[in-house]
């Protein structure tokens, strides 16, 4: 009896810690569009793990922004707890830019900045069906 109650807990955390793990940002394989309604493309694809690491970007607050009711942006301040989309709606409001115009902001312009990276919308938005294409 004693086994099978050990047994089934071994089991019961291992699924907790799968769970937890298949949420995390390191997972991520795209941009997750489900707040538009009928997206005109797929999710860019975007694994944030390699990107990061590739990148040489170790400071979340980079993408991750936070700003105050001024408008300066917060230093050493993350939003990488939060979704995007609980920031930035659908279109622009209140001087922030819409949740399309920020993702291409961010990411767009970071690219053109450093002259690096995917700067075309099929370079990230790709038609084809395959894993890429698979949130996490």
């Amino acid at each position: 009896m004693k086994k099978a109650a050990l047994a089934g807990t071994i089991v019961l955390a291992a699924l907790a810690l799968l769970c937890s793990l298949a949420g995390g940002q390191e997972d991520m394989v795209s941009v997750d569009n489900s707040v538009f309604a009928s997206p005109r493309r797929p999710p860019a694809v975007f694994r944030h793990e390699e990107h990061n690491e590739n990148a040489g970007l170790d400071d979340c607050s980079r993408c991750h922004h936070l700003y105050d009711e001024k408008g300066n942006k917060l230093e050493d301040e993350s939003s990488e707890d939060q979704s995007c989309s609980e920031c930035h709606g659908t279109s622009d409001e209140n001087g922030r830019p819409s949740l399309r115009k920020a993702f291409h902001l961010n990411c767009k312009g970071c690219h053109l900045e450093l002259k690096q990276g995917p700067v075309t919308c099929g370079s990230c938005h790709r038609w084809n069906t395959g894993q890429e294409q698979q949130k996490s």
